[in-house]
């Protein structure tokens, strides 16, 4: 009899080989649970404050490192923070009853195209939607760089009280292990069809002039994150965002006093704004999930955080996937 869900029983039974290597000799107890057969994305209510037809708004969360490839995780699929985004955005526009959208925004950024494809596709939702439904970003603890980026499509930016904001700015951050490898007695030696094929490469030290195409890169990037934000923030021109765009992060009261952001709120100040933008008196808030992806109120989320199992910390940095040098529009001070 078919029941619409299905057990991998042996990538099951590899789970729990590895938890009880995890856990040693003390009692573990173990939970399975079926996982559906259809993965889409599902409806659910975090806020509803009844009455006839209240008006529907949409939370989508931009959270985490943004890239676009799959982020690890342990024992499980993992997800594409782009394609999910896009997935639920495209959920939202084809809601008739869906009035207006609400970004929760929780990230220090990520690689260049991943914030430029989310922000464009904010941008998409808008036209597709004739420019209708009012879209607010909500910035949460951290909303920089390519975080902000993706908040500068919307029509409104709503900073919390205590949300650090901004570094508007490019990162290429390189690596060069040719000292090591010079004390242990190794050598690189690579061979190219061109000089600049192995630009960039960890294994010897960065030439001039290859130095030079990498900072006309960065160059051409951060300029375009400078026309995001002045096209996102009318009350800024280009000079104006230049002045200020040197990678540093700002409280939400100096984002507000640089006008980066349009004020200082919670997300049910935000909520009330929205209700007055689309003349509603009372509200259904809804999110969208994959099955079995619980979150018991409006200011749930999955933990962003390393996944960690008694004493050993496992750190899943999707960036660790991909140690080529990337273009980033990501605010992260760690060494």
């Amino acid at each position: 009899m078919k029941t619409g869900y299905a057990i991998p029983y042996v990538s099951v039974s590899i789970c729990l080989i590895a938890l009880a290597l995890l856990a040693g000799c003390e009692p573990v107890a173990y939970k399975i649970t079926p996982v559906p057969v259809d993965k889409s994305l599902e409806e659910e209510v975090l806020i509803d404050e009844g009455g006839w037809s209240p008006a529907k708004i949409v939370l989508v969360d931009v959270d985490g490192m943004l890239f676009n490839h799959t982020k690890p995780s342990l024992f499980a699929e993992g997800e594409n923070p782009v394609s999910l985004f896009v997935e639920k955005l495209d959920k939202a526009a084809k809601d008739s009853q869906a009035q207006a959208l609400l970004l929760r925004i929780n990230s220090p950024g990520g690689s260049v195209t991943a914030s430029d494809l989310m922000h464009s596709e904010v941008m998409h939702f808008k036209r597709r939607t004739g420019g209708q439904r009012p879209v607010v970003a909500v910035l949460m603890d951290v909303a920089a760089s390519g975080g902000y980026y993706v908040a500068c499509a919307a029509d409104e930016i709503v900073a919390s009280p205590t949300t650090v904001t901004g570094s508007v700015g490019v990162l290429m951050q390189m690596i060069n292990f040719s000292g090591t490898m010079s004390r242990i007695g190794i050598s690189a030696d690579a061979i190219t069809s061109g000089p600049m094929k192995d630009a960039g490469s960890p294994l010897r030290e960065m030439k001039p002039e290859e130095r030079e195409i990498f900072q006309n890169l960065v160059n051409e990037f951060y300029d375009r994150f400078v026309q995001v934000v002045a096209t996102g923030r009318p009350n800024l021109d280009e000079k104006q965002v230049r002045d200020i765009a040197d990678g540093r992060v700002w409280s939400a009261p100096q984002a507000l006093e640089l006008g980066i952001i349009d004020r200082i709120g919670t997300l049910r100040d935000a909520l009330v704004d929205l209700k007055s933008k689309i003349g509603a008196n009372r509200v259904r808030v809804v999110t969208y999930k994959r099955p079995l992806g619980w979150k018991p109120n409006i200011y749930a989320q999955h933990p962003t955080g390393p996944t960690q199992f008694n004493m050993i910390n496992l750190d899943l940095r999707a960036d660790w996937m991909h140690p080529q040098p990337q273009f980033l529009y990501l605010w992260d001070p760690r060494p």
